[in-house]
């Protein structure tokens, strides 16, 4: 058996042991991080393609990208693949300039080469993130001339008009826009496919870690990568093993055999504690909880429904029971701490407002729907709190279980009626929530851009305009209030119960630090981490 089977059998055995009694403590190899984490949202590893969660943090630890940020202070912005850039008088155009002496895993050296077939192949390719590139006027039709090398360390990206400068580099740090290695990825082409298919399970990047191997359902492992450019990571592997009961990670951290668990309920962190040898932290994020309304459905998409059922959650219940200390109650779609977040919390559960809406409706009996739920502990808690006061006017919601990526598969194909969901930022500006949330300019079901409104069949050309304007306003102060505007509109309008915005909570072993939480996962770092 070959070293990277022994540590995952090793790995495999100690979960094994950890559910029957123990008379020692057991503890993980001391160059090894081992997470439990529910990770079965996992649908790709090819940053052209990742828009999940968990694989996120997978590629924000093993991949890298032209920008980066400081996650204390992201106003701090600053170059990682990219030594510098210049923009254009008229605004249109960047000059990334590559910075010389970094090399991908495989050893291969990183040019601008690499830079511009990774931006080209993310549009050409046109899956779920690309629309964070293509918002800039790029298209199949046209990148190849947009954007452009211009020598073995510079290449230019021209935009269609000039966008605010840190939209821009915001949206070059977000996964889409990582950089792949070009001779890797082509060598694995088949049928014109940029290498995707195999990139989907396999690795070629620049990160701290290299990607083993990713087993659905199972594992993920990553290794040290030798050829990075940073400070070597202190652990020679990490381990992710898919345990999505959060009272097996309670057990399995407890017991030492897991470094960290990442989906501890509010039951498990109460317990954990008062434990000496854990540490309990937490981060807030700017990942946002809500309810997205299908307006294909003929009861959902009336104006008096969608507000009525924003008077049937009981946020503060669910805040302060099921997901104690992992939420706060937040109604609109800029996550607090973005440049014109609204705090307003408007919506309480109210029955009585929610009954008066129906009947207005022509529905004062209710009706019957169905949400399709991802079937974590969390979710599926939040879900039937929402059932059992929904149903205190009449709406008889049945829940349709199923895995992460069964759930969004189906919710990218707009075949539901609710999907309850959780939503992060994919940069660190407030056109990432407002282009999703608040942005439809094609409600065909053949649209080329499907933000989160498409997804819920919501036609507003009119707000689509709005936030259109804004994300070219250059004053910060005017820009901030027409978000504040949309989002008071979007309130009152739209097909999203906005719930809470998420608190992120781990536990980790007392020996275990350098663990970054971050506010969005892909800043979730443990590049640094010792033991």
């Amino acid at each position: 058996m070959n070293q990277f089977n022994l540590l995952v059998a090793a790995a495999s055995l100690a979960i094994t042991t950890a559910l029957t009694p123990l008379t020692a403590r057991a503890e993980t190899p001391p160059d090894t991080l081992i997470q439990a984490w529910s990770i079965d949202d996992i649908i790709s590893l090819d940053p052209a393609e990742v828009f999940e969660f968990t694989a996120s943090e997978i590629l924000g630890n093993s991949y890298q990208g032209l920008i980066g940020y400081d996650v204390k202070d992201v106003s701090k912005i600053f170059g990682v693949i990219a030594e510098k850039w210049d923009i254009s008088a008229d605004g249109k155009t960047f000059t990334f300039t590559i910075r010389p002496g970094m090399k991908f895993a495989s050893g291969n050296p990183i040019t601008a080469e690499d830079a511009v077939f990774s931006l080209q192949r993310a549009v050409k390719l046109d899956k779920s993130p690309a629309f964070i590139l293509t918002q800039f006027g790029l298209s199949a039709d046209n990148v190849e001339e947009k954007i452009r090398q211009t020598g073995d360390m510079t290449f230019e990206f021209e935009m269609d008009q000039a966008y605010a400068p840190t939209l821009v580099l915001y949206c070059l740090t977000a996964t889409v826009g990582f950089i792949v290695d070009k001779k890797v990825a082509m060598e694995h082409e088949a049928d014109g496919d940029f290498g995707y298919n195999w990139l989907k399970t396999n690795y070629a990047g620049s990160g701290a870690f290299t990607i083993r191997d990713w087993r659905a359902n199972e594992v993920v492992v990553l290794e040290r990568n030798d050829n990075y450019s940073g400070d070597a990571p202190p652990m020679a592997r990490a381990i992710y093993r898919h345990i999505p009961e959060a009272s097996t990670q309670r057990l399995l951290l407890e017991q030492g055999d897991i470094d960290i668990a990442r989906n501890l309920g509010a039951e498990e962190i109460d317990a954990l504690s008062s434990n000496p040898d854990i540490v309990i932290e937490s981060g807030v994020k700017g990942s946002i909880y809500y309810l997205g309304l299908s307006q294909k459905n003929e009861n959902l998409a009336k104006p008096q429904v969608r507000q009525a059922m924003k008077y049937l959650v009981d946020y503060q219940a669910i805040a302060d029971t099921i997901m104690k200390g992992k939420v706060q109650v937040h109604q609109a779609f800029l996550p607090k701490g973005f440049l014109g977040a609204l705090e307003d919390t408007p919506f309480s559960l109210n029955v009585e407002k929610a009954k008066e809406l129906l009947a207005e409706a022509g529905l004062p009996d209710g009706f019957s729907v169905t949400m399709d739920t991802r079937n974590t502990p969390e979710i599926t808690g939040m879900a039937q709190a929402i059932q059992q006061t929904m149903a205190q006017a009449g709406i008889k919601m049945e829940l349709i279980p199923g895995d992460g990526q069964q759930t969004l598969t189906k919710y990218r194909a707009r075949n539901h009626d609710i999907y309850i969901g959780r939503w992060g930022p994919d940069y660190q500006d407030p056109h990432t929530n407002a282009d999703t949330f608040a942005r439809n300019p094609d409600n065909a079901d053949d649209a080329a851009s499907k933000p989160l409104a498409w997804r819920n069949a919501w036609d507003i050309p009119e707000m689509t305009k709005m936030a259109d304007a804004a994300v070219l306003e250059a004053d910060a102060d005017k820009r901030a209030q027409m978000y504040l505007d949309i989002q008071k509109e979007h309130q009152e309008t739209s097909p999203f119960v906005i719930m809470f915005q998420e608190i992120e909570v781990l536990g980790r072993r007392k020996n275990v630090e350098g663990f970054i939480v971050g506010p969005s996962f892909n800043d979730n770092s443990f590049k640094a981490v010792t033991k």
